[in-house]
C-alpha cells in the first residue's frame, strides 16, 4: 500500500514537471495546448518508470550488481578488441558498425556470465579478495500471543533448544497488553503471565529479542497479520492456536504448534515398565485410581482407589491414543513383588 502511495506521488510530480517544462521551454512542446502536452508527456514518463519498476520487482540488488559488473567487463573487452589494430584499415562507416557489434555482443556475454556465476567466481577475477556475505540467513522465530502466555517457549529457549532471533510484532504486544488490562480476572492473569514470560525471554542472553514495528492495517484479524508477516520475513511461527497453525500451513508458512511439539516429546511407555507415581483421585470405574506423569499423561491405575494420596509403584499394562492425548493403563505392583 505504501509503495503505491509513493508511485502516485511520483506520477504527480512527473505531471507537474512536464507542465513546468512546457512553461519554461515552450519550444519543446509548442502550440496552443503546450501545457496539456507537457503534462501528458510527464504522465507518460512517470507511467513508463512505474511499469519498469513493476517489471523489475523480482530483480535483486545482487542481480543488479552482477549485471553492472558483467556489462563493464564486456565493454572493457570490446574496447580492447577495438583498439587492437585489427580494424585499422577498415573505412569509418564499417568501423562504426563493427564497434557497435562488439559492444553489444560482449556486453550481452558479460551480463549473462555474471548472472550465471556464484560468489566464489569473483575471487578468480579479483585475486586475494573474498566477498564475505552472510550465507546463512537469520533464523527468525515469530511468537504469537498464545505462545508467549503459555510459557513453554521460554523453557525451550533457556534449555537452548531454540536458536535465532525472537520476533514479537508490535500488534501482538498490544494485544497482550489489552489482555493484561482486561476486567475479567482470568484474562487479566493470563495477560500478566504473558508479560512476565516476555520479560523472561528478553533477559535470556542467548537469543536476541526484537519488537517488529510492521503492521498490516488492511488485515483486521491478528492471525492474518501473523501469517502475512511470517511469510514476508521468512520466519518460523510459534503458536498454540490450532486454527492459526492450519491457516499458516495452507499459506505455506513454516509454523510450529507447541501442543503438537509437546505430544511428540512425550515418553513412550511399553507394557511391563514400572512407574513410581502418586494417585491423586478416584477413577470413573470402581476400584480405579488416577495419577499423572510429569508431562501430564494420565495414568488409570486398576485397584488404585484405596491408594489415593499415596506414592505407589505401578506396572504399565497398555496405552490408548485419544484425541486429547495418550491414556496409560496400569496395575498396582504388590509391595512383596517390588
Amino acid at each position: 500500500m505504501a509503495l503505491w502511495v509513493i508511485r502516485i506521488l511520483f506520477l504527480g510530480l512527473c505531471v507537474i514537471g512536464g507542465y513546468a517544462i512546457s512553461q519554461v521551454r515552450p519550444e519543446f512542446v509548442g502550440g496552443t495546448y503546450g501545457a496539456l502536452f507537457g503534462m501528458l508527456f510527464g504522465f507518460g514518463f512517470g507511467g513508463l518508470m512505474i511499469a519498469l519498476d513493476e517489471m523489475l520487482k523480482g530483480f535483486s540488488l545482487r542481480a543488479f550488481s552482477a549485471t553492472t559488473f558483467g556489462l563493464l567487463l564486456g565493454m572493457v573487452v570490446a574496447v580492447l578488441i577495438d583498439r587492437s589494430g585489427l580494424f585499422d584499415k577498415v573505412d569509418e562507416d564499417t568501423r562504426m558498425l563493427v564497434r557497435i557489434g562488439l559492444f553489444l555482443a560482449f556486453s550481452y556475454i558479460g551480463i549473462v556470465l555474471a548472472m550465471r556465476s556464484n560468489k566464489e567466481d569473483f575471487s578468480l577475477i579479483i585475486p586475494y579478495v573474498r566477498f564475505a556475505p552472510r550465507n546463512k540467513p537469520d533464523n527468525l522465530l515469530l511468537l504469537d500471543t498464545s505462545a508467549i502466555i503459555d510459557g513453554r517457549i521460554a523453557d525451550l529457549i533457556e534449555a537452548n533448544f531454540l536458536e535465532g532471533i525472537i520476533v514479537v510484532p508490535r500488534f501482538v504486544l498490544k494485544e497482550l497488553q489489552q489482555v493484561a488490562d482486561s476486567t475479567d480476572p482470568i484474562k487479566r492473569a493470563r495477560g500478566r503471565r504473558g508479560l512476565e514470560m516476555l520479560n523472561r525471554i528478553q533477559r535470556n542472553q542467548r537469543n536476541e529479542v526484537k519488537i517488529h514495528e510492521g503492521d498490516f492495517p488492511e488485515e483486521r484479524e491478528v492471525d492474518a497479520k501473523l501469517s502475512r508477516l511470517a511469510r514476508n520475513l521468512g520466519a518460523k511461527l510459534f503458536t498454540n492456536d490450532h486454527n492459526l497453525s492450519k491457516i499458516a500451513e495452507l499459506q505455506s508458512v513454516n509454523c510450529v504448534n507447541l501442543h503438537d511439539l509437546a505430544k511428540s516429546l512425550r515418553s513412550i511407555l511399553l507394557p511391563g515398565e514400572l512407574l513410581s507415581m502418586r494417585i491423586v483421585r478416584e477413577g470413573k470405574d470402581k476400584g480405579q485410581g488416577i495419577g499423572y506423569l510429569p508431562d501430564g499423561t494420565m495414568v488409570v491405575v486398576n485397584n488404585g482407589q484405596s491408594h489415593v494420596g499415596q506414592q505407589v509403584l505401578v506396572q504399565v499394562q497398555s496405552s490408548l491414543q485419544t484425541g486429547a492425548g495418550v491414556i496409560v493403563f496400569a496395575d498396582v505392583r504388590p509391595p512383596a513383588a517390588a
